[in-house]
């Protein structure tokens, strides 16, 4: 059995960690629950309270995170009881790791999706996403394959596996995008849905548009689950954990806004409603893509972007429990990324059948929805919401000043000039703007129930 310092590793350089941090944030929430969550809350005026919000919670959460695990060299577990020893805050960590390895368990049967409607659109299949998902000969294989692909990244280790794939992956998603952004704001009647996207309307904003905003600024950073504590981990103590935290927030939500600027011109040049909801990439796009000359390959190329997205997020997910069982119960590496794939696999097979194929799974009694979308509220939602509250706590309030303000300086001593606004934010804004929007998701379950 290898121990853990010598199984864990470091990122080989300041740019690898950067891609593989924005590699970790963006994901299907971007591509897929950004464009929709926009179409829903009018356009433009969303857009921009989005962004106030991204830089107002999303950064300095981010760099709490990043500062707890540069300072501890361990997981999420691991951090909390290195700078608390003894303490009940290892709570927070299991929360992570549990909450990492079951939206793993999910995320990989919609991951697997995006997979599958590459091939689907290359052979022309009419099926719709219903049919689609129900057919569990299909589900559940792709979800298997997606998981395989994950583990053979994250299998590599730091440097080798997640900085040299993140190096290859995250270029292609920008190249990916750029190329179907061209081509979407070329359609005629494309006009529209550039004024939609960046002409604001602030006639249309109301309370539940900040809830939104702030809602899918949070989520879409990957924060709450220690995936940033795990990745701080492996940075070097030169590194500037500031700079580095607004690297990859600018990198995540630039994909974001380009994921708008991708589907409004093409969605209004094809006359289509803006609002459509979750649908709108597996129902709306395919038949978008189906009016436009070339339109097989746009939409397979289309459908490898959310692929790649979603690659990125998983072996995020995937490396949060790999650490923990690297630093903690000191397993090899390549065992332990098994490990995790295959609880992973067991606990996603419910939300795989739920999408259609077994009727009760698709509406859990006395809740009023699916397993999987039942996992993605609790895990993807509450969970991460939870987890943030209490790292935003932990930083503001019980690690000793000193000591956080000591490391996050080391490697970038000017930070100093904005360390008393990063910390108030942390001990007030954030803590209670992320306990608004439990508040509101509760309320929101409970009125539905």
């Amino acid at each position: 059995m290898a121990t853990a310092p010598c199984d864990r590793g470091e990122w080989g350089s300041r740019a690898g960690f950067i891609l593989a941090a924005a590699g970790s944030a963006i994901g299907l929430g971007n591509i897929w629950r950004f464009p929709y969550t926009t179409g829903q809350n009018g356009g433009a005026a969303f857009l921009l309270i989005y962004l106030v919000c991204v830089i107002l919670l999303g950064v300095p959460v981010m760099i709490a995170e990043l500062t707890i695990g540069r300072h501890s060299r361990r997981n999420p577990v691991g951090a909390f009881e290195a700078i608390r020893p003894g303490s009940r805050w290892r709570i927070v960590g299991f929360l992570g790791v549990l909450t990492g390895v079951c939206i793993l368990s999910y995320y990989s049967v919609i991951a697997g999706v995006t997979v599958g409607y590459i091939f689907k659109t290359v052979a022309h299949s009419g099926a719709s996403y219903a049919a689609f998902t129900a057919n569990p000969l299909l589900m559940i294989p792709l979800m298997l394959l997606f998981l395989a692909l994950t583990v053979l990244v994250v299998q590599g280790g730091v440097r080798n596996g997640i900085e040299r794939w993140s190096k290859i992956l995250m270029p292609l998603l920008m190249l990916l995008m750029v190329l179907l952004i061209v081509r979407s704001v070329t359609l005629e009647g494309a006009g529209r849905g550039l004024s939609f996207y960046f002409k604001p309307d602030f006639s249309k904003v109301t309370g539940k548009t900040f809830l939104d905003a702030l809602g899918q600024a949070f989520f879409s950073l990957s924060l709450g689950m220690g995936a940033m504590i795990t990745y701080g981990s492996y940075l070097s103590k030169k590194d500037d954990i500031g700079t580095s935290a607004l690297c990859v927030s600018f990198f995540d939500t630039l994909i974001a806004v380009m994921a708008g600027l991708l589907i409004f011109p093409a969605l209004f040049a094809a006359g289509m409603d803006p609002a459509a909801g979750p649908g709108l990439v597996f129902e709306v796009l395919p038949v978008i893509f189906a009016r436009l000359p070339g339109g097989t390959l746009i939409g397979a190329a289309f459908f490898l972007l959310l692929a790649v997205a979603a690659l990125t997020s998983t072996i995020s997910l995937l490396e949060v429990v790999t650490a923990w069982l690297v630093d903690e119960k000191s397993i090899l590496r390549r065992r332990a990324v098994w490990i995790v794939a295959a609880i992973a696999f067991a606990f996603g097979l419910p939300s795989a059948l739920s999408l259609g194929a077994v009727e009760r799974l698709g509406d859990l009694p006395g809740i009023g929805m699916s397993f999987f979308g039942f996992m993605d509220w609790l895990f993807g939602n509450v969970m991460l919401a939870v987890g943030a509250v209490f790292i935003s706590i932990f930083f503001g309030w019980v690690w000793d000043r000193r000591a956080s303000r000591a490391e996050i300086e080391q490697g970038c001593p000017s930070y100093r000039k904005c360390a008393p606004a990063v910390t108030y934010l942390l001990k007030f804004f954030c803590p209670i703007a992320i306990g608004i929007v439990l508040f509101f998701l509760f309320r929101d379950l409970v009125a539905a129930g």
